[in-house]
C-alpha cells in the first residue's frame, strides 16, 4: 500500500488503445472502412487520422468533413460499427504487462481509471472482449466528461471529481501513447504525464506535447510513480 503522506499519487488515468490495449492498427482499419461505407477515399484522410490519434473520433470526423455535422455523425457511426466488428473478431488484446501493471497500481492503494476517445459502445465492447469490466473502479469516454475528449483535460478532471481519489490534481498521473494524451494530461495539471512507446507516437512527439516521462511500456509505470514519491 502507498504510505507516503506528502505526495501520494493516488489517481492514475490510463488511455486504452495503444497504452493498455493492443489493437494492431484497428483504428486505421476502421477509419478506412467508415470512409468507404460513405463513398469517400480513405487515402485522403489517413494522415490526419494518424496525427490526431487519441482525439475524440467525432471531432476528427467533424474536421474531415468541414464541419458538416450530419456527415460527421454518419461517419462516426460507421467507424464505431467497423471497429466493433474488428473487436468482435478477437483482434484486441492487452498490451503485455498492462493487466499486471494495473494490479500493481491497485495493490499500491491507487485508484485506476481507463479512458478512451471512442464512444461508450466501443469502449464497452473492448472491455468485454478483454474481460476487463471489473478491472478498474471507473472507465470514461468523452460523453462521460461533457462531450469533449482529448486534447482537452476534461476526462482527467472528471476522473478526479468522480473518484475523489486525491485532493490536488498534481497528485494525478496520466499515461498514454499519443500527443493528445500528453496534451490532455499537461493541461489538466497532472503531476506525472507519462508517454508510452507501445502505440501511435514516438518519444519526440510525446515529449514535445507535455510528457514528463517516456516509458517503453505501461509496465514501467508502477515503479516510476513509486520513485517519484520517494
Amino acid at each position: 500500500m502507498n504510505t507516503n503522506p506528502k505526495n501520494p499519487m493516488n489517481l492514475v488515468v490510463l488511455d486504452m488503445a495503444g497504452t493498455t490495449v493492443a489493437d494492431g492498427g484497428l483504428v486505421e482499419q476502421a477509419f478506412a472502412a467508415a470512409a468507404e461505407r460513405l463513398g469517400e477515399d480513405p487515402a485522403t484522410m489517413i494522415d490526419y487520422v494518424r496525427a490526431t490519434m487519441g482525439e475524440s473520433k467525432i471531432s476528427v470526423f467533424r474536421h474531415l468533413f468541414g464541419g458538416d455535422e450530419t456527415r460527421a455523425r454518419q461517419a462516426n457511426v460507421a467507424f464505431e460499427e467497423a471497429y466493433g466488428e474488428l473487436v468482435a473478431d478477437g483482434l484486441v488484446s492487452p498490451v503485455p504487462g498492462a493487466a499486471e501493471a494495473i494490479a500493481a497500481l491497485k495493490d499500491q492503494g491507487r485508484t485506476v481509471v481507463l479512458t478512451t476517445g471512442f464512444a461508450r459502445v466501443t469502449q464497452d465492447a473492448i472491455l468485454d472482449a478483454l474481460g476487463w469490466r471489473d478491472l478498474v473502479e471507473l472507465t470514461l469516454c468523452p460523453a462521460d466528461a461533457g462531450g469533449r475528449g482529448r486534447p482537452y483535460p476534461d476526462m482527467v478532471l472528471a476522473a478526479l471529481l468522480r473518484t475523489g481519489a486525491v485532493d490536488d490534481v498534481r497528485q494525478a498521473v496520466v499515461a498514454g501513447d499519443t500527443s493528445y494524451d500528453m496534451l490532455s494530461g499537461a493541461r489538466s495539471g497532472a503531476g506525472i504525464v507519462a508517454g508510452v512507446l507501445t502505440g501511435a507516437h514516438g518519444e519526440a512527439a510525446l515529449a514535445e506535447h507535455g510528457a514528463t516521462h517516456v516509458l517503453a511500456s505501461i509496465a514501467g509505470l508502477p515503479e516510476l510513480i513509486r520513485e517519484s514519491e520517494a
